[in-house]
């Protein structure tokens, strides 16, 4: 089956021999449709953005340097080739742009372009919309001047169907899109070397960075058991293949979760969170998976699907290691279940990292606590990035649980919790410091709950020159 999708409103068909594992920038420049430039190769730059359309008239922001063919598939998208009106005038995002002298060496401007093109249509903050563009020359303030400028709307866009067929590419490299659990099961058995993508923000450098090109890889992407969020009473029940773009927008005013979509709006970038999945960032178990601390601290639990049959098992469980976890032979994450914290729970989810968007955690620290009157009764701490995997840290939780939310108490779990971690030094930052900041973490906590009127943190300095939020 050749893999077909729409670019720019036209519909392309692949050669049958096009190997599925191909990057979608390195396709896209191959093709001659250079514009979309490679700057890291990792999703972290922002200068391939190209964006996905649906029939609804939505738009999504994604990295064609993350994006395989194969995930390309049956999709519509727009590269900044795409954006040019017939008679070849502009597009208003670049019209904008170039108004407000927003580029000089250009090699970003693309990709800005692309990220504006969608966030004229999703909205939200202008700073957020740009957490995945990185522009090393002209500087933000005329971009954000763009921005202001910017009043699109414009209709849907035809979608390239997808056949029943799920088996993609040669036969020496197969990419298959199965759509439904039991055909995912069945290909896992018959093809237990295969790769199990999910969004591919983590795995999709093993294409990008290292050329890897396995002989058959499982796309999770349109199996409906593995999708859609549904909210209850008692939690979220999130399909372990659901974007992370979709669980932000189900709990973006869901005050027991305000905490967790804070972090999840630093997790990546848009182009990031379009693709990436609960999922995804549970089966790498990498210790610094941003979603996996909070997890911890919710006590969240996975459903597991496997050959034989399906199985319940706590996250705390399920991560065994650097890069481990317990998936048995053929088993795949289904869903994940976030318990609601309870009535008058505290719950934090704070990221430390060198940038405050778009940045790997340097330390990562998530804490639930549940209170009978003044008496904390159940205490949950989870740590990320301080060790070989993100973990509770139980000593800890001792000394809370039990007793009055003290500054006493809270300095003495404080250091229980630095003694616990197993920190190395990086260049996001030194053992000692990611001690020192976890300890403090805690200690923060205890001064908003207990002095919400107080300053806890200072995000920036105050200056004449300061930007403004701008409204899209």
């Amino acid at each position: 089956m050749s893999i077909c999708f729409t670019l720019n409103g036209e519909s392309r068909s692949l050669p049958a021999h096009t190997p599925p594992a191909m990057t979608l920038l390195d396709w896209l420049r191959a093709a001659g449709l250079t514009g979309t430039k490679e700057g890291c190769a990792e999703g972290d730059c922002g200068a391939c953005t190209v964006v996905i359309e649906t029939p609804d008239g939505a738009r999504a922001p994604v990295n064609a340097c993350l994006m395989t063919l194969g995930q390309a598939h049956g999709l519509a998208l727009r590269s900044v080739e795409g954006l040019a009106a017939p008679d070849g005038a502009p597009h208003p995002v670049q019209a904008a742009m170039l108004a407000a002298e927003a580029t000089q060496c250009g090699f970003c401007t693309p990709g800005i372009v692309m990220s504006l093109y969608a966030h004229a249509r999703m909205g939200g903050d202008a700073h957020e919309a740009l957490a995945g563009n990185l522009c090393r020359c002209t500087g933000y303030r005329p971009i954000l001047d763009a921005v202001a400028a910017l009043a699109v709307a414009e209709g849907a866009v035809p979608v390239c169907p997808a056949s029943d067929i799920t088996a993609l590419g040669p036969p020496e490299h197969r990419f298959f899109l199965p759509r439904s659990l039991d055909d995912t099961l069945s290909l896992r058995r018959d093809h237990p070397a295969a790769w199990v993508l999910a969004g591919g923000t983590d795995l999709g450098l093993r294409f990008s960075e290292h050329r890897e090109n396995p002989a058959a890889i499982i796309c999770l992407r349109d199996v409906a058991e593995l999708r859609g969020i549904s909210a209850g009473p008692e939690g979220l029940s999130v399909g372990a293949a659901e974007p992370y773009a979709a669980l932000l927008d189900q709990i973006a005013d869901d005050p027991d979760f305000a905490a967790f979509a804070g972090l999840l709006r630093r997790l990546g970038s848009r182009q990031i969170r379009a693709l990436g999945t609960l999922g995804g960032n549970l089966g790498t178990a990498s210790p610094i998976g941003d979603a996996l601390p909070p997890l911890l601290a919710l006590g969240a639990r996975l459903n597991l699907a496997g050959p034989n049959g399906a199985r319940d098992l706590a996250v705390e469980d399920f991560l065994l290691g650097y890069r481990r976890n317990a998936l048995a032979a053929g088993e795949i994450i289904a869903r994940v279940f976030i318990p609601r914290p309870a009535p008058g729970a505290i719950f934090a989810a704070e990221k430390l990292s060198r940038r405050h968007d778009q940045d790997i955690s340097a330390v990562g620290l998530s804490v639930l606590l549940e209170r009978d009157g003044e008496v904390i009764t159940r205490a949950r701490i989870a740590h990320g990035g301080c060790g070989p995997m993100a973990a509770r840290a139980p000593e800890a939780e001792a000394l809370l649980q039990g007793a009055p939310f003290t500054e006493a108490q809270a300095r003495a779990a404080g250091e229980a919790l630095s003694r616990a971690i197993t920190p190395m030094d990086d260049l996001r930052g030194t053992a000692e410091y990611r001690r020192v900041a976890a300890r403090n973490l805690l200690l923060r906590l205890y001064w908003r709950a207990a002095r919400p009127d107080a300053a806890a943190e200072i995000m920036a300095l105050p200056t004449p020159h300061a930007p403004r939020f701008i409204a899209p």
